[in-house]
């Protein structure tokens, strides 16, 4: 895939089977936005040489109970580099995780862990989430500079997604600029496409139109121009907007002017 974080481009009168002209359904499903996870610093530009995982950090799926950040697969490798220049985020004592998911498999948990301590299990059951999820989960004590592992396990399969946070831990607690919906969106995607065009946008189209303020349910194009808590967007793919992918949480539908 050469196309930087690929969502469903969902449209109002499309389904899954009609994403994106000439696109098929790809195993590629979810990764923690918020604190940002190393796959999304690379999907977002904050750290640069990652290869592939910038067009798809949603992708790190590996079998269950891996303890490494790229799930010990043959892809993503770069995720296990504790010197690639990761930025940390400083939080306190509770930090709230929020996932965002491209395709809502049918979960059993979610773990997070420090090392080998689990910090948290939530069991979901069996049950589909929405197109967001968030976890609020006690860093036990630890401080300074941590790395927590996040595994997503997928209940009707060996399979199982990961993403690691660098974290800072300090005094205080964690607000996320964004809390995700407790009701998930009423059409919320269920296959993200491939096959993506082999080059991915650099840089927005010459004079873009404007597009007003940011809204869910809006179907909107590349090079289309909105605001969003006072910032310029430009639209990167076509897709219809859901709440919980504002533009600050999916870099792949939004760059930032």
């Amino acid at each position: 895939m050469k196309r930087r974080f690929t969502l469903p481009a969902l449209t109002v009168a499309a389904t899954a089977a009609a994403l994106t002209v000439g696109v098929s359904p790809a195993s590629a499903h979810g990764y923690i936005s918020n604190p940002p996870s190393r796959q999304a610093q690379c999907a977002g530009g904050a750290v640069s040489g990652c290869g592939d995982i910038v067009y798809e950090p949603q992708s790190v799926e590996a079998p269950k109970g891996s303890m490494q950040c790229n799930g010990g697969g043959s892809r993503f490798a770069v995720l296990n580099d504790n010197n690639k220049g990761w930025r940390a985020t400083s939080v306190g004592q509770s930090v709230t995780f929020n996932w965002v998911l491209t395709a809502r498999h049918s979960t059993s948990t979610w773990e997070y862990f420090i090392g080998n301590t689990q910090l948290a299990s939530f069991n979901d059951g069996g049950a589909q989430p929405g197109a967001t999820k968030s976890h609020t989960v006690s860093m036990r004590g630890f401080t300074g500079r941590q790395t927590v592992l996040a595994r997503w396990n997928v209940a009707d399969t060996a399979m199982a997604f990961y993403a690691c946070v660098d974290v800072n831990i300090g005094g205080g607690t964690t607000t996320p600029p964004t809390t995700p919906p407790t009701t998930p969106p009423t059409n919320p995607p269920t296959t993200p496409p491939t096959n993506p065009p082999t080059t991915p946008p650099t840089t927005p189209p010459t004079n873009p139109p404007a597009s007003g303020t940011w809204r869910a349910g809006v179907a909107y194009q590349p090079g289309n121009v909105v605001t969003y808590n006072g910032r310029s967007y430009t639209c990167r793919q076509a897709h219809t907007s859901l709440t919980g992918w504002e533009p600050p949480n999916v870099p792949a539908l939004w760059a930032a002017n």
